[in-house]
């Protein structure tokens, strides 16, 4: 009978245990090395710290399901603990696990990120465990190491030990998946890798869907001529499931209306009705509707949302959020309120993106006071602003020279509800130490620690530095002890200005005192 598998982690996530005190055979006094004897000291020894006190380890009851045992894994605090108790099972009469507590185990050390427990376990399942695994488990694992960007090598390695683990080739579905997560993601030579497996395994029923992605792919890396190359075998295909569709000619016209080429995206997709019979839907429409934008051609992106209508595509507001910003981005302001106006009219609903657009225009372009209208239009309907929103204004504002109303809505906004993020006070701060207004600028950086925000590196750098400069001593360096409580270490620029005035303005001992009451702060 083989022993039982049992999977460790690294000895640090170990239990201290306490080691075993030799005593001498003589007597009942603790035996003492002559290396670690000290001479008896004239003051009372410290009284030892006490010992933490270890968890008990959950010891399995009479009987536990698999349900319960893969549960009480899956809802541990603390990874050990769960590793501990899901060895502790097998000294459970007649208990073997399956796959419900292989994977439950496996994704919990995972979110943990104990790759080496999981490397453990997975070389043990390859050798002690034949019972049958299942693919979805793993693609959640492989999808959860995906999720962090120093994993996904690991996620790969995994994904391709899938034969060893599930004794067969993984499905057209889970490699599509993984190779979905590795573009979207951005690890392009990590999908050549896969790709090259994906080959030698052969995968049978290497559909439509696997094929689309690797064309994404190419038109990420900008090699249109590989994706065309793909697409042409597609069309060669005997099989229905792997020929072009309509997602791969709406990816492959955005690879040509990326690359400016949008009279070929065009051609395709006329290509794609007349050839293949595919009708476009409101995304194909859109990209075409960007490609156009893009280039300036307004005209042909308009009629692009009227050839929508005439064949019985209705246009969503993502396709009138594409022509108005294209409108927008050509300094068509009029045109694209009509647009705006015009979603309205159809009966669709105007929304926080499309309204974010037109005022952004609006207050980049010198009217405020029209944006701030449509930000009140927003309440009205229902439709809440965001901070995007209120960056928006907060930066015409600034731009138009009405900093007061600006610092007036840092201050009531959140008292509205409303979330502002630290781009918020920045906006407002970068304005006032451009226009040398310190007095308010010091006002701000309160506020601003007040609501535990820090200003950008630069930004505090600048104020400090123009403090300095309007002799505003007391002001540098109250900003500079509540700047360095939050963490900010100034450049050696401006930290070389500032001792320096601090000099001019006071006295050596000054310097001194702020070195010392900084360096214990930091």
């Amino acid at each position: 009978m083989k022993p039982r598998a049992v999977v460790t982690m690294r000895p640090r996530f170990h239990l201290p245990r306490k080691p075993p005190q030799p005593h001498s055979p003589s007597d009942n006094l603790p035996w003492i090395s002559p290396l670690h004897y000290l001479p008896p000291s004239t003051s009372a020894p410290p009284p030892s710290p006490p010992k933490p006190q270890p968890e008990p380890e959950p010891e399995p009851p009479t009987r536990y399901t698999r349900s319960e045992a893969a549960h009480l894994i899956s809802t541990q605090s603390d990874p050990q603990r769960a590793l501990d108790f899901f060895n502790s099972l097998s000294r459970q009469p007649g208990f073997s696990h399956n796959h419900a507590t292989l994977s439950a185990i496996l994704i919990r050390l995972a979110k943990s990120r104990k790759i080496h427990a999981v490397d453990s376990l997975l070389s043990i399942i390859r050798l002690h465990h034949p019972c049958r695994l299942y693919e979805p488990p793993f693609l959640s694992l492989i999808s959860l190491l995906s999720s962090r960007l120093s994993l996904h090598q690991k996620a790969l390695d995994i994904f391709l030990s899938l034969p060893s683990l599930l004794r067969r080739k993984p499905s057209p579905k889970a490699v599509s998946t993984f190779l979905n997560l590795l573009v979207e993601s951005g690890q392009l030579d990590l999908v050549d890798k896969l790709l090259h497996h994906v080959k030698i395994w052969h995968v049978s029923g290497v559909n439509a869907c696997i094929c689309n992605i690797v064309i994404k792919h190419y038109c990420k890396l900008g090699a249109i001529d590989k994706a065309f190359e793909l697409f042409e075998e597609m069309r060669r295909s005997d099989s229905d499931d792997t020929r072009p569709n309509l997602i791969t000619y709406s990816t492959l016209m955005g690879g040509l209306c990326k690359e400016g080429k949008v009279k070929e995206a065009f051609q395709l997709f006329e290509e794609m009705i007349d050839r293949d019979r595919i009708l476009p839907d409101q995304l194909t429409y859109n990209v075409l509707i960007d490609g156009f934008c893009r280039q300036g051609q307004m005209d042909k992106a308009k009629a692009v949302l009227g050839f929508m209508r005439s064949n019985g595509c209705v246009p969503n507001k993502f396709n009138y959020s594409a022509l108005m910003k294209g409108f927008c981005k050509e300094g068509k302001v009029e045109e694209a309120k009509q647009v705006f106006d015009e979603m309205h009219r159809v009966g669709l609903e105007k929304d926080a993106v499309s309204y974010t657009t037109l005022v952004g225009f609006l207050c980049r372009n010198g009217k405020v006071d029209e944006g701030i209208e449509l930000v009140r239009e927003m309440n009205q309907r229902g439709c809440r602003p965001d901070v995007v929103t209120y960056n928006v204004v907060i930066e015409g504002l600034c731009k138009e020279g009405q900093v007061v109303e600006a610092m007036r809505l840092l201050v009531s906004l959140p008292d509205a509800g409303v979330k502002l993020n630290a781009a918020s006070y920045r906006i407002v701060l970068n304005c006032l130490c451009g226009k040398g207004e310190m007095e308010t600028a010091v006002g701000l950086l309160e506020l601003m620690l007040g609501r535990g925000v820090v200003p950008h590196f630069a930004t505090s750098n600048q104020l400090l530095v123009g403090l300095c400069n309007t002799g505003r001593m007391a002001d540098a360096t109250g900003a500079l002890y509540g700047l360095a409580e939050m963490g900010f270490v100034p450049e050696t620029s401006s930290w070389e200005q500032l001792l320096e005035s601090v000099c001019t303005h006071s006295n050596k001992q000054r310097c001194f005192e702020l070195i010392n009451d900084l360096a214990i702060v930091e």
